[in-house]
């Protein structure tokens, strides 16, 4: 369903599902009351100001009544963020794809605490491209390979390479070693993410994530031996490198999460999560040649 109000500011503007029916006579009455927490005087503001509309960009004013529209969109009043000392660069540039190097600790989208500090909304201020759109996701903590979508009527055939498994994906991290581990190895799991949870977690059931783990290399390191790692996933769950690194007894190195969950602290830069999206390889599937895209970065355990 297309919002009836353009992208500002690099964020996409809202959706609200209004009730048929209820003790609220108008549609901005409902708005009100629910989000009663916030300035009131500003959300009648902005339906005056004809900010709030329906679907085919229909102004929803202080008297439309409630059950006149399904849907209404609405610009967010967005939080005042620190920028991340954190920066992006472009790896590749056409009419239908974009490619970047994500760094550490930026999220690929907007969520929580993080609006304009996030890959999306930096790349749609600075490159002027109000639809651009993520085709895949990293973690906020994973760096690397990032796609975009750059044309609305070809984005479809990109998501597809995705849905279909159709990408070579391949990561590398840094994790200790396992003198008893006999490498490379496939671990195969299921996995299992809920919206109200931190972690992912491994349960009983037919896999749905699989993931090759091959050692490249070893050295001594003042915290014990270290190993650099290439990760090669065959599917996409939340975390999964994260995951079966960890259950393999060879948890990333800096990851607050996996296999230990720690106290929540301020971000430190010094010590990002070492794992990295090193490469991604598909056949394009507008010219039909095969494309590799290489991260430039490298993890810090191998300076």
């Amino acid at each position: 369903m297309e919002s009836p109000l353009p992208v500002r500011n690099g964020v996409n503007a809202t959706r609200l599902r209004l009730p048929d029916a209820g003790p609220w006579a108008t549609a901005m009455d409902y708005v009100l009351d629910r989000f009663d927490h916030v300035d009131p005087q500003g959300i009648i503001e902005r339906f005056e100001r004809g900010e709030v509309q329906g679907l085919g960009g229909v102004p929803i004013t202080p008297r439309t009544p409630l059950g006149e529209h399904t849907f209404l969109w609405y610009y967010r009043e967005l939080p005042v963020e620190t920028r991340l000392p954190v920066e992006l660069s472009v790896l590749h540039q056409d009419d239908d794809l974009l490619v970047v190097d994500k760094p550490h600790f930026l999220p690929t989208t907007p969520g929580g605490r993080y609006v304009a500090e996030s890959a999306l909304v930096r790349l749609r201020i600075l490159l002027e491209l109000p639809d651009l759109v993520p085709i895949h996701r990293l973690d906020r903590m994973t760096a690397g390979v990032l796609l975009f979508a750059v044309n609305p009527k070809t984005r479809g055939r990109y998501q597809l390479l995705f849905e279909r498994r159709e990408v070579r994906k391949s990561y590398q991290a840094v994790a200790p070693v396992r003198p008893d581990l006999s490498l490379p190895l496939t671990m195969r799991s299921r996995m299992f993410k809920s919206r109200s949870y931190l972690l992912s977690q491994e349960i009983p059931g037919a896999p749905n994530a699989e993931t090759r783990v091959v050692l490249q290399r070893s050295w001594s390191a003042p915290a014990g031996e270290r190993g650099l790692y290439r990760l090669e996933p065959h599917s996409g769950k939340t975390h999964q490198l994260r995951v079966h690194m960890a259950a393999l007894g060879l948890g990333i190195v800096n990851d607050p999460f996996y296999p230990v969950l720690q106290e929540e602290a301020p971000d430190d830069y010094a010590k990002p999560l070492q794992l990295l999206a090193r490469q991604l390889e598909f056949t394009d599937p507008l010219s039909g040649r095969e494309v590799a895209y290489t991260s430039r970065l490298s993890l810090a355990e191998l300076h």
